[in-house]
């Protein structure tokens, strides 16, 4: 066995300069952000929420980047970071240009999980298609006018990329569900249905949860890609 053969491959690809000094301070950083927001949002401490939230995207994506992830993951990334930013301002010109960032950041992650032969589970495509379905049901009529076919458009997007995600293993199945949990929970708050304590708190969580656990999917299947066979 060769020198070269017998190093480990770093996870999420070959390995490039610089990642072993930054991807961990920059997945700390990212979690202590996530942390400190979250912690401001159940103080009600708008301004803190107002500092931590665009710096989150950046940083995952910028962790994402030295661990030798593919382009796309790190533009979704950032397509959430500006939806992130939009939805800072509470009108609703920015929830349609937040959403639309979304959108593109979805198409993103679609065309990345595409990459992947694996055949999607067919029954996990028909839940999700009931949930879709029924949740959209219920929720038509409270929803604003001018908003219900973009948010049913953005909604059946977001539960392709959801599904689709299950080809990667585990962590980026549970991101897509998260993502869809997180964006329902903004859905009804928009209806003005009743809503959890502090929900801001749980929207910010399973986001941050969510984005997470999709980039650690890819991540992790570009590492088992990338590893060569085991001889006996």
């Amino acid at each position: 066995m060769s020198a070269t053969a017998s190093r480990p491959t770093r996870p999420g690809g070959p390995e490039t300069a610089g990642a072993g000094r930054f991807a961990r301070p920059l997945l700390v950083a990212f979690l202590l952000v996530a942390a400190v927001d979250l912690a401001g949002l159940l103080a009600g401490l708008d301004t803190v929420h107002l500092v931590a939230k665009p710096l989150l995207m950046p940083l995952l994506a910028g962790y994402t980047a030295v661990r030798g992830g593919p382009r796309l993951l790190v533009v979704a990334l950032l397509f959430g970071w500006g939806g992130d930013v939009f939805l800072l301002a509470d009108n609703d010109l920015a929830f349609l240009l937040g959403m639309g960032s979304f959108a593109f950041g979805h198409v993103c992650y679609l065309t990345l999980f595409g990459r992947d032969r694996a055949p999607a589970s067919l029954a996990t495509a028909i839940a999700y298609v009931l949930v879709l379905a029924v949740f959209l049901v219920l929720i038509w009529s409270d929803l604003p006018a001018e908003l219900r076919v973009p948010v049913a458009g953005y909604s059946l997007l977001l539960t392709a990329m959801a599904w689709r995600a299950g080809v990667l293993g585990r962590y980026a199945a549970a991101g897509g569900a998260l993502f869809l949990l997180s964006d329902a929970l903004i859905a009804t708050g928009i209806a003005e249905w009743p809503r959890l304590p502090a929900p801001d708190f749980w929207v910010m969580l399973t986001y941050i949860a969510a984005q997470l656990l999709l980039a650690l999917g890819v991540l992790g299947a570009r590492a088992r890609a990338a590893s060569p066979p085991v001889t006996p």
